[in-house]
């Protein structure tokens, strides 16, 4: 990674952000260029700590714009795919959207790739829930694709895109495809900051259905320190699954989240379940960890800890972007 000229798409996002202060913290002579259209997920306070760094440059764009993507991957020598809609609930409301921004705006970036013949690599930041879900075992690289929503539809889309391209036109392109992150500068209407900012307002914290649904969790500096392993050192057209065995219910965090903070139980409240509603995520990342010699490095009830702290004390990030949809308990049946 030294010396190198990297473009960061999505970089005001939850992943994205942490990943560009991840990078800069690691690396002195490099240049982030950072794309990002400012949609609902995105958050300029995240980042703006490096106003002042010559390192970093921000550049407000939508990645679906060709002439504007192909102008900033021209002398690259990595770029890292984050930009997406990503919100569940969301989708089933308004599929359309993630239509464009994760199918079109994927082939975009690739098309711009293969059209001023990059030789740049592409690290594509996917989800495990292209796989669907799984009641035992754990779900490798080599299973098939059986998304739920039209989000992970949406997702699933945008990898075969990248494997497809890599092979055909030979882009130096890999995947990742990681369990659920958790740490500072996540959307407050993800379950683990929905939940903290609820209960930090004396709110009732919804729970949807039982609260049975299984999540494998994983600190967001531990996937950022995953996508520099790949972008080291993975393979071209490889698929890499990412997680740090942490599972854990639904009802589960939201108890330790309430434990940490030193709240009543009662604040719990279990509302209808949303469509589709996933029962449990679970990945095998064997092959990052035996042939990229990654591993987690953060346990989950740390991370949790840090993650509880950092959203208390800054309340000025995440008190701007609180609306209804974090209010409101169900928040899939709202029209976005």
């Amino acid at each position: 990674m030294i010396k190198m000229k990297l473009l960061i798409t999505g970089g005001l996002g939850f992943i994205g952000s942490n990943f560009i202060r991840h990078i800069l913290s690691e690396y002195t002579d490099i240049e982030v260029t950072n794309i990002d259209d400012q949609l609902y997920g995105s958050n300029p306070k995240s980042l703006v700590n490096l106003e002042k760094d010559k390192r970093y440059r921000y550049v407000r764009g939508n990645i679906a714009d060709y002439e504007r993507i192909s102008g900033l991957i021209e002398g690259k020598d990595v770029v890292v795919n984050f930009a997406a809609e990503t919100h569940v609930d969301r989708s089933l409301s308004d599929p359309g959207s993630f239509l464009q921004s994760n199918v079109l705006g994927a082939f975009t970036v690739l098309e711009a790739m293969r059209k001023i013949d990059s030789d740049a690599r592409l690290a594509h930041v996917s989800t495990d829930e292209v796989y669907g879900d799984i009641t035992e075992g754990s779900f490798t690289e080599r299973d098939a694709l059986m998304p739920s929503s039209p989000y992970s539809a949406s997702k699933a889309a945008s990898d075969m895109f990248v494997l497809a391209y890599a092979r055909t036109y030979g882009l130096d392109a890999m995947i990742t495809r990681c369990t659920n992150n958790y740490g500072p500068c996540q959307f407050p209407e993800k379950l683990i900051p929905k939940t903290i900012i609820r209960a930090a307002m004396s709110l009732k914290v919804p729970i949807y259905g039982s609260g049975q649904n299984v999540r494998d969790w994983i600190y967001v500096i531990d996937h950022c320190r995953a996508i520099e392993k790949v972008l080291d050192s993975g393979i071209k057209g490889h698929v890499y699954n990412v997680s740090a065995g942490a599972e854990k219910t639904n009802l589960e965090v939201v108890r330790e989240i309430l434990r940490i903070m030193g709240k009543d139980e009662g604040q719990i409240e279990f509302v209808e379940d949303r469509p589709g509603h996933d029962v449990r995520y679970s990945l095998d990342s064997s092959k990052i960890r035996e042939e990229l010699g990654w591993k987690p490095k953060q346990s989950f009830e740390k991370g949790l800890e840090e993650t509880v702290s950092w959203y208390l004390k800054n309340e000025n990030w995440w008190r701007p972007l609180v609306n209804d949809n974090v209010l409101h308990s169900s928040p899939w049946k709202l029209k976005w």
